[in-house]
């Protein structure tokens, strides 16, 4: 596989991962058209580069981290911009989260 490592592909899907959720939610159920075209652009390209980090990349693994990445940057979304509430668990749920993305990449 030429180009970037498919880490790079799966962190570039997790973030977009991230975007068409946010414009999901900004499409209040599809009725504001920019947004769910947004959504659906995105969507499409997260699971394009997903694909691309499949071709090396454990399925398991990728799953996690894609769905880990995504987690964390719609909890902090969330938090940050869409007035969601900042709670201990909230935030100890997504460290777990992401200290087992953590772990998969170590555990290779």
């Amino acid at each position: 596989m030429s180009g970037p490592s498919p880490w790079v592909w799966l962190a570039i899907a997790g973030l977009l991962e991230a975007a068409w959720v946010i414009l999901l939610k900004r499409s209040d159920g599809f009725t504001r058209l920019w947004w769910a075209g947004g959504c659906l652009v995105a969507m499409s390209a997260s699971l394009w580069c997903m694909s691309q980090s499949l071709r090396v990349l454990p399925m398991g693994t990728v799953y996690a981290v894609w769905t880990g990445i995504g987690a964390a940057c719609g909890l902090i979304w969330g938090i940050a911009l869409e007035g969601e509430p900042l709670t201990a668990i909230r935030v100890m749920c997504v460290a777990l989260i992401l200290a087992g993305v953590a772990g998969l990449k170590i555990g290779g």
